[in-house]
């Protein structure tokens, strides 16, 4: 089902490649079905073109420390920290600091 959704979405985005709503859609199909390069890759496109509230953010940052890219991880969060806060989400914002504030490694 997901590699559908994900056939559908690629075929929306080309229609409709101004639409970032279909590359967040897209990144998360990705990711539901394991593949975190792609899910990464469309996480990416998808900031680059849209003022996310840091939401996209928690999720490369997650996604990244899954994949063991500390660094990155650690960035994507401390956009999405302060994205939310310049959205006014300071609830997002606190988990999204508690995450690196208890980071391990």
């Amino acid at each position: 089902m997901t590699t559908s959704r994900i056939e559908a979405l690629e075929k929306m985005l080309q229609s409709r490649p101004a639409d970032s709503r279909l590359l967040f859609g897209l990144a998360l199909e990705y990711l539901n079905a394991g593949d975190r390069n792609e899910g990464v890759a469309k996480l990416r496109a998808y900031l680059a073109v849209a003022d996310d509230e840091g939401n996209a953010w928690g999720r490369l940052g997650a996604v990244l420390r899954e994949m063991g890219r500390a660094d990155e991880a650690r960035a994507a969060y401390t956009h999405g920290v302060e994205q939310a806060l310049r959205h006014g989400h300071p609830t997002l914002a606190a988990e999204l600091r508690e995450v690196l504030d208890g980071w391990d490694g």
